[in-house]
């Protein structure tokens, strides 16, 4: 078994659907909780969709070698993966999951022996049809993101898997069928 997976590609591939779908069919995985120094927004849990840390807490964390992988954006929000949460899972007897950006994803495979990291794939075409849909991102991040993706893309290789989202139906199955075999587990019909 992986000691943990890895899911990554580009913005608007649909990792975060494909990971959604992909749990309701194999509840051996858990997704992992990132860590990050952004303001919590209303609705949201420390501990469910993130752990808020401050960032001299998080930078205290990071010297000490608490992370896993972690990243800085220009913005000066910082995220990042720590190992307790590898282990907290590890622990309840699931396997961790981690969906990370791809130099992250590079990362916890040159870090983790057995990480298996995932490549979720999309034409950039379908990419920006997505950006623009989601409609979360002026027409500026749009291009950057695009122009990112296409770097991304590139790397593709570099992953010990790629599935290509251009159907979400059979991109879901490919998933699920990857992640089923290299768990060594019997996957369970979606809750719906």
């Amino acid at each position: 078994m992986p000691a943990v997976l890895v899911v990554t590609g580009p913005s608007g591939a649909g990792k975060g659907t494909l990971i959604r779908e992909l749990v309701e069919r194999v509840p051996e995985i858990e997704v992992t909780v990132s860590a990050t120094t952004r303001e919590r927004r209303r609705g949201e849990e420390d501990g469910r969709e993130y752990r808020f840390l401050s960032a001299a807490e998080f930078h205290a964390r990071v010297e000490h070698g608490e992370f896993l992988e972690h990243v800085e954006f220009i913005s000066g929000q910082c995220y990042g993966t720590l190992r307790s949460e590898l282990a907290r899972i590890a622990e309840n007897g699931h396997t961790p999951l981690l969906e990370l950006e791809t130099e992250g994803a590079l990362r916890v495979k040159h870090e983790v022996p057995g990480a298996v990291t995932i490549f979720i794939s999309a034409r950039v075409d379908e990419l920006e049809r997505r950006l623009r849909e989601r409609a979360t991102e002026s027409s500026g991040e749009i291009h950057e993101r695009i122009e990112l993706a296409r770097k991304q893309l590139e790397q593709a290789r570099e992953f010990d898997h790629v599935i290509e989202n251009d159907d979400l139906e059979r991109a879901v199955t490919e998933l699920t069928t990857l992640v089923r075999g290299l768990l060594g587990a019997t996957a369970t019909m979606p809750r719906r």
